[in-house]
């Protein structure tokens, strides 16, 4: 890809159930790490990758977020309304197809965030896409560069960047929530709920599944006891960052 994808899809839907009591009062996109929500982390992210349009699908809470972005400019933010219904990952991308286009886009998760080592994590993932060869392609993190992720692996890569799911083998990689998708995936797809998950598995059994390994330090932030840990990798890393 010669130029970043213009549009994104930033999921930040889901309930936070493991983030209580915390989420009792608010949804988990915007609970602060460093002085920033998460939901702006992504957005900031997109922003610096030059991203125009972000949409950022609602459902718990849905009130709390559209006022939170309704003064944010870069990027552009489009809601995509899921109050009625959660969707889950792959059901919110496919009802935010029409705003998302036709060209490749990126897919952000709101729960967690990344402070880059060097170049763009998102830069550097277009850069490495390729239409021609990959359907979906995955931003991965190695569990050492990886702060609040209490689960094992996802993924190994190959010799060419082609993924298998790794079942734990700890010589393997994380999705770190990150990626570029090309619209095509969803052709067929159903409108209501369902994960991305079945997508990654399709797209492997078509080897057309690749990863990028991030530089830097991954933060994931999936219960109350995880923030001070995210707090202190993101002090610590900025503190260390020219």
């Amino acid at each position: 890809m010669t130029a970043n994808p213009n549009t994104a899809m930033v999921l930040a839907a889901g309930l936070g159930k493991r983030m209580r009591p915390i989420t009792d009062t608010m949804p988990k996109p915007l609970v602060k790490i460093a002085g920033k929500t998460l939901l702006d982390w992504s957005l900031d992210s997109l922003a610096r990758a030059n991203v125009k349009k972000a949409v950022v699908n609602v459902h718990y809470f849905p009130e709390q977020i559209v006022a939170h972005v309704v003064a944010r400019r870069a990027p552009q933010v489009v809601i995509s309304d899921e109050s009625e219904i959660l969707l889950e990952s792959a059901g919110g991308i496919v009802k935010a197809l029409p705003e998302l286009g036709k060209e490749p886009f990126y897919v952000i998760n709101a729960d967690t965030f990344w402070i880059d080592n060097g170049a763009s994590s998102l830069d550097r993932l277009a850069l490495a896409w390729d239409a021609s060869t990959m359907d979906i392609l995955l931003m991965l993190a190695d569990l050492q560069s990886a702060t609040g992720h209490s689960g094992g692996t996802d993924f190994l890569v190959g010799l060419d960047g082609a993924l298998r799911r790794s079942k734990g083998d700890p010589e393997g990689l994380i999705y770190a929530g990150a990626a570029i998708i090309h619209p095509r995936v969803f052709k067929d797809a159903p409108t209501g709920p369902h994960s991305l998950n079945a997508y990654f598995d399709t797209a492997i059994a078509a080897g057309r599944l690749f990863g990028m390994k991030m530089h830097g330090r991954w933060i994931t932030v999936g219960t109350p006891d995880a923030i001070p840990l995210a707090e202190a990798a993101a002090a610590g890393v900025l503190t260390e960052t020219p």
